[in-house]
């Protein structure tokens, strides 16, 4: 639909405008999305750092009951998915760093693959 508007310029004359619907641009989408690839990088380098703090107390052999170390560890766990037991060396301090480490290179790799898509599906 379209509309003509009469506006007034400095002049003191008229001007003829047209008024368009809005209608999402492509430079919106595109923040739109920047913005998304933004937040989903974010969220697997994040996912990344809290299996590389697990791997860095337990390879400093941080004391497992404490709070802290309990609570990166349960967080830690779901985190790894099926890494988690895909290596079984016989020294457990190199299991969790073989298998989370592994975890936390899969988070950052899928997090920048992921970013990439949203970015290029919305050129």
């Amino acid at each position: 639909m379209r509309y003509t508007l009469l506006l007034p310029t400095f002049v003191g004359h008229c001007a003829m405008a047209e008024r368009r619907s809005r209608r999402p641009t492509r430079a919106g989408t595109s923040r739109v999305a920047g913005v998304l690839a933004s937040v989903v990088r974010a969220v697997a380098v994040v996912f990344a750092a809290i299996l590389v703090v697990h791997i860095v107390l337990t390879m400093g052999s941080a004391n497992p009951d404490n709070g802290i170390t309990k609570r990166i560890a349960d967080v830690a766990r779901p985190l790894a998915l099926g890494f988690k037991d895909l290596f079984a060396p016989s020294d457990p301090k190199t299991v969790v760093l073989v298998n989370f480490g592994l975890a936390a290179i899969f988070w950052l790799v899928v997090g920048a693959v992921l970013a990439w898509l949203i970015r290029r599906l919305v050129r």
